[in-house]
């Protein structure tokens, strides 16, 4: 018997028994902080506090307010010209400008997006007046009172996630509900701003086939001359929209879309007096006064609705925001771009506004004109000072048609048509969860649509992840790499040796069905293509690379897997687990019941191991066979099958050998390996 062994520096062990090829294994050694609590098991607050003994003043006044970060790099001189460009998009005549108001300038301090647009959006809007519509007339003041109540609120419950950490709870809302969504919506809201276009009114609703209905129904009462003029802005509008798309030079066109729609039918009014057009009346001039919210005994009432607008914030603000952030070079938190909106809405709740949040529309006008930092909503926020300071007496001849267009001109960009047509040419199941969203928020109304797109995005990922991706793996030739065999079907693989990935955490929802799939590979051997023909699996190894967690349910599952496994004389590997990984199991004592001397760096470690133990089983099985042939060839002959059978029994009995160091041809294997990998 021949023994090398490699240097304590190489880190590598060589070993070769009974006339067979060399096998390196790179020894799996234990992570630092084994056996002891230091560093896996320190407070979740440990890291945060050495991080903040490290900040330097600076980085402490950017943590709490996050304008100083852009304050420090404006460009005051290009900047300034380019926010030149910036829209005063059309509103809600008094309380949409108090809206655009207020919150303008708090966002700007506590947010950190630098390009979005905070104010009153269509979609707020209209579950603000669907909501309160069902609890008491739009015409009296409670109405009012609630709508600002409703604004205080949802910066309550955004600056709760912001605090808590929450803003995570996007990442399970997939791009294909959020487009789903705002496709309907942008639809809902369009129709809602008709009865502007046809000279009557149309039923208040969130939900497509009353507005149908009530269009319909309406229609002996239809009116030209508002018709004509909302449809010639409409015209202008996208006009004026598509030219600044596509020609650089002309995107001021879009920034000065609407102002151009308001300032042409204004003087239309001020110079025809149409009777047949309504305009928005009088405005009241100054700035919104200080007052406390009322109306607290209708909370629990409004409650669900605060909840809704603080989810339709959390898609239509921080989505856009994280796209504008990476399309100008930096990072944006989720957390405080919550935290900032809440603060707005809080702070604007005092100054009559209603709930606020960032605008697709006017964001991007605001990154197409050059907008580089916050200073671009301070900005809008002057303007709008001053337009309620001295410019209202101006707005009370806008046609409310010119108004309409304007809203209607925003959300047509918000159809997101193609967005299905690639989702359907690539992967159903995203079309199906645009397809479902779409259609129950245009049939069902607004709040139920976002209920069931939230639920079935949730029900797919956890359906993805009780039930993971699990591959079988075979080498790739010519190299020690180990990849997918239904993608490479050229794949090396090895008679009675399975090497499995999974690809996703380990535990209480899927363990089960892992365990389930490696009895399958059990039972249904995959095809190999080398090694000598054992006839059933001996050897399972688990690479576990992907794997970054395992909790107590899996931990008792692998134990019970393990018994099985012994049971029927099946021997497990691990192959690469992380530090973490590696750490749990050496501590529930699963290494220790599957043995240390069975856990490898590399994939090609474990195969070559296992390999080495086939074929040495293999080897004696062989003669085991041949001698009961020999010994019974006198007096009857052995059936083909009683010989398979002798082989079998023979392989498996030395190869029980050589798992527990005792067979010839394994002796020195094992014990080499257990001393430099315990």
């Amino acid at each position: 018997m021949e023994r090398s062994y490699a240097s304590r520096s190489s880190g590598e062990l060589a070993t070769a028994s009974g006339g067979g090829r060399p096998v390196k294994v790179i020894p799996l050694r234990h992570p630092p902080g084994f056996g002891s609590l230091s560093s896996s098991s320190q407070p979740w607050w440990w890291a945060a506090v050495g991080r903040a003994r490290g900040m330097r003043p600076v980085e402490w006044a950017e943590a709490a307010l996050p304008c100083v970060a852009w304050m420090q790099k404006y460009r005051w001189k290009e900047d300034l010209q380019a926010m030149s460009y910036a829209k005063l998009a059309g509103l809600h005549p008094i309380y949409g400008l108090y809206t655009g108001f207020v919150p303008l300038f708090l966002y700007a301090i506590f947010g950190s997006s630098r390009q979005l647009a905070v104010g009153p959006v269509a979609l707020v809007s209209l579950l603000v007046s669907n909501v309160l519509g069902g609890i008491v007339n739009s015409s009296s003041e409670l109405y009012t009172e609630l709508a600002i109540l409703l604004a205080f609120m949802v910066g309550i419950l955004e600056c709760l996630m912001g605090l808590l950490r929450l803003g995570w709870l996007i990442r399970f809302i997939s791009h294909s509900v959020i487009s789903g969504f705002t496709t309907a919506s942008a639809i809902v809201i369009g129709l809602s701003q008709i009865k502007y276009f046809l000279g009557y009114n149309v039923t208040r609703s969130s939900k497509i086939i009353p507005l149908i209905e009530s269009i319909i129904a309406g229609a002996d009462q239809f009116s030209w001359p508002p018709f004509v003029m909302g449809s010639t802005f409409l015209v202008v509008l996208l006009t004026m929209k598509n030219l600044g798309k596509s020609n650089k030079r002309l995107r001021f066109l879009r920034a000065s879309g609407p102002l151009t729609a308001v300032v042409l039918g204004t003087i239309f009014v001020k110079i025809f007096h149409p009777p047949a057009i309504p305009v928005v009346g009088e405005i009241p001039q100054g700035l919104p006064k200080f007052s406390i919210p009322r109306g607290f005994e209708h909370v629990l009432s409004l409650t669900p609705t605060a909840v809704l607008i603080t989810g339709v914030a959390i898609l239509e603000s921080v989505g856009i925001a994280k796209a504008l952030a990476a399309k100008n070079g930096y990072e944006l938190d989720s957390n405080k771009e919550l935290f900032g909106l809440g603060i707005a809405n809080i702070c604007g709740s005092f100054f009559s506004a209603y709930p606020a949040t960032g605008s697709f529309s006017r964001s991007a006008v605001n990154h197409e004109s050059g907008a580089k930092t916050g200073l671009s909503g301070i900005i809008m926020g002057i303007i709008i000072g001053g337009a309620l300071l001295f410019m209202t007496p101006l707005f009370s001849d806008i046609p409310q048609c010119a108004l309409a267009a304007i809203v209607i001109s925003a959300v047509t960009g918000l159809v997101d048509y193609e967005e299905a047509i690639f989702l359907w040419g690539i992967d159903k199941k995203d079309f199906f969860l645009w397809a479902i969203t779409f259609i129950t928020t245009l049939v069902f109304g607004i709040e139920i649509g976002v209920l069931v797109g939230v639920g079935f995005s949730l029900a797919f990922v956890i359906h993805e992840s009780a039930n993971p991706h699990i591959a079988v793996l075979g080498r790739l030739p010519g190299t020690t790499i180990y990849r997918n065999i239904l993608q490479y079907p050229e794949a090396y693989t090895y008679n009675g040796i399975v090497v499995v990935r999974i690809d996703a955490p380990i535990y209480f929802a899927n363990i089960s069905y892992i365990k389930d799939r490696l009895r399958e590979y059990e039972l249904n051997l995959p095809n190999s293509n080398r090694g000598l023909d054992v006839g059933r699996v001996y050897f399972v190894i688990l690479e576990m690379s992907p794997i970054t967690y395992i909790d107590s349910s899996a931990v008792q599952a692998l134990k019970d897997l393990h018994q099985e496994y012994k049971a029927r004389h099946i021997q497990i590997a691990i192959a690469n687990p992380n530090r973490q990984v590696h750490l749990l199991l050496s501590r529930s004592g699963i290494l220790d019941l599957i043995g240390a001397a069975w856990c490898f760096v590399r994939v090609h470690d474990a195969v070559q191991v296992c390999l080495q133990h086939v074929q040495n089983a293999s080897s004696s099985a062989l003669k085991l066979a041949s001698q009961a042939s020999g010994d019974s060839a006198d007096s009857i002959s052995t059936s083909k099958e009683e010989q398979q059978r002798i082989k079998q029994d023979g392989f498996f009995k030395n190869l029980c050998k050589a798992k527990n160091g005792n067979a010839d041809s394994g002796t020195e294997v094992q014990p080499l390996l257990r001393q430099n990998l315990v």
